[in-house]
């Protein structure tokens, strides 16, 4: 679950609405850079597993700093950007560390695990041709999930769309966490590669992430249990 929201006051609210109903919550650019820390603390030490969102793209050292700190927040995902290169992903692996947090959580120990960013799902190809890459889509993620795997990742952000083409290429023991998911009917929004939830895991996602088919419904609560109910019965059948 995506909380793009602008305050702690409204991410609390959204919490308590959802309950159970969410496994991970996500923390983006947006509620981190108005709340900071404190707000993965309070979601960590609450009991909830953070998925921090903030794309590192720097020099090796600088994001292994930040890696080092993240891991010692207590948060179980992190995104770092695969186009860094191999030795800004290996410095991001090797500095989240052994499990051991210094917050006393049922984190404490559950090691960090590292995501690499491939092609962003408001990207097509006339967006990755205007910046210079050539080429598919698809051919891009393949070429950057390598890269990551290759550097000792845990998994990878792509689309769902290019999920089955990851799976038959790389299998199944590493994370595909895919955004871009609306369920049939919603508006798509800034998304330009877009699947349902049960297509994304019928696909080989093993995460999916939404946020404003959630945090704008009516009923968010019903809205992520709906959710869940489809993607049950994608991997039912």
């Amino acid at each position: 679950m995506a909380l793009d929201v602008s305050s702690s006051a409204d991410a609390r609210k959204m919490v308590s609405l959802l309950g159970d109903s969410v496994f991970i919550y996500k923390i983006g650019m947006q509620l981190y850079t108005a709340e900071g820390p404190a707000i993965v603390r309070d979601l960590v030490e609450s009991g909830r597993q953070v998925f921090l969102d903030l794309k590192y793209h720097d020099i090796p050292s600088t994001v292994g700093a930040a890696v080092r700190e993240a891991a010692e927040l207590g948060v179980s995902l992190l995104t770092v950007h695969a186009a860094g290169g191999d030795k800004m992903l290996r410095a991001a692996v090797e500095a989240r560390g052994n499990g051991n947090r210094r917050h006393g959580t049922s984190a404490d120990n559950r090691r960090l695990e590292i995501l690499a960013v491939t092609v962003l799902t408001s990207m097509d190809e006339s967006d990755l041709n205007q910046i210079g890459v050539p080429g598919a889509v698809t051919d891009q993620v393949v070429r950057l999930t390598s890269l990551a795997l290759d550097a000792g990742c845990q998994g990878v952000v792509s689309s769902a769309r290019e999920a089955k083409t990851l799976r038959d290429k790389f299998g199944h023991e590493f994370l595909i966490v895919s955004p871009g998911v609306r369920p049939r009917g919603a508006d798509h929004g800034d998304q330009a590669r877009v699947v349902t939830p049960g297509e994304a895991v019928a696909l080989g996602a093993s995460h999916i992430v939404v946020g404003r088919p959630i945090t704008g419904a009516t009923d968010p609560a019903r809205a992520a249990k709906e959710i869940r109910q489809e993607i049950a019965s994608a991997l039912t059948s």
